[in-house]
């Protein structure tokens, strides 16, 4: 994965004002260096993702993916955002993080078109 700029559940953190204004590291960043405690956070996808695959990887890795209780109530929330962020996630495993961030680098937002 590239750098930090994808969260564990699909947002593209790149776009994101808080992580971009510099108040929000993103999703991933600092647990591998202990910077950042996981024993404190409160995201189950977060704790799951970095606790399975690491820092470097994203929900995208897992082969549970397809069949995610935590993932799968997340998606089912009610918001056009989840619906966005698990498109994404399926571009990633069928295309790579590189295809991914080519387009989502175009985006105003943590979510937009995957049609490039």
């Amino acid at each position: 994965m590239s750098g930090h700029e994808i969260g564990c559940c699909g947002a593209f953190c790149g776009r994101c004002r808080e992580m971009t204004e510099g108040r929000c590291p993103g999703c991933t960043a600092g647990y591998e260096t202990g910077d950042r405690d996981i024993a404190k956070v409160k995201c189950k996808i977060k704790i799951c993702c970095i606790g399975k695959l690491g820092s470097a990887c994203s929900c995208a890795d897992c082969p549970d993916f397809p069949h995610c209780n935590i993932l799968q109530d997340f998606y089912g929330k009610t918001g056009y955002k989840y619906k966005k962020y698990r498109e994404s996630l399926e571009f990633i495993r069928a295309n790579g993080y590189a295809d991914f961030l080519k387009i989502a680098k175009r985006w105003k937002g943590p979510y937009g078109s995957l049609i490039g």
